[in-house]
């Protein structure tokens, strides 16, 4: 790599961070195109089929980091597709509940492998040391990033608090019995593309 001054190379990683973010989604969104999902809309049925409670679309809101109004949008879209129903709260009928519908759960166990082994493709070419290496950095500018959005606050306790809240989800995710199955295996063909062979299919 080039030698770069401290503060070119601090713009370089900034710009490395959000064009890996761009080609991750690009990547998840064409990973997801035959089961008709975005990585977004993938990512909202994950945390509501493993929150063990109903979801508002401010909850999905807090747990993708996302505005009320994209998420309101976005949900709207889900519901048009037929993945997502709206139900009022029996008991305070101001609040609306978000739950799957059938097609999402067909849908979300037809995706779920194939999501699995490309985060696994992308997280290849790193040891297991590298990733606890990539991991703890990743953490650090995170806390930074939430001093900044949030100043004076604990930032390392708000993101020991968001692993917390959220692991329970990633250990459901994980576990899946499925993700496990050979219809999992996606090898990469010549022209550099995943595809499944035709006898996983």
């Amino acid at each position: 790599m080039q030698d770069y001054g401290s503060e070119e190379l601090s713009v370089m990683l900034c710009r490395m961070v959000n064009l890996t973010y761009i080609r991750y989604k690009n990547g998840m969104d064409q990973t997801l195109k035959e089961q008709r999902l975005s990585m977004e809309q993938y990512l909202v049925l994950v945390n509501i089929r493993y929150n063990n409670a109903p979801m508002r679309i401010t909850d999905l809101a807090n747990w993708l980091e996302r505005s009320i109004n994209s998420m309101s949008m976005l949900i709207d879209r889900m519901v048009k597709a037929g993945l997502l129903s709206r139900i009022r709260d029996k008991r305070d009928r101001r609040v609306v509940n978000v739950f799957l519908t059938s097609k999402a759960e067909t849908a979300f166990e037809q995706a779920s492998p194939v999501a699995w082994e490309f985060m696994q493709l992308t997280m290849s070419p790193l040891s297991y040391e590298d990733k606890r290496t990539f991991a703890d950095l990743f953490k650090m500018i995170n806390c930074k990033l939430l001093e900044y959005l949030n100043p004076g606050v604990d930032a390392e306790g708000m993101l020991e608090s968001d692993f917390k809240r959220r692991d329970y989800v990633m250990k459901m995710w994980r576990t899946q019995v499925q993700l496990a199955t050979p219809k999992a295996i996606r090898r990469c063909s010549k022209t550099g593309k995943t595809r499944v062979p035709a006898a996983e299919q």
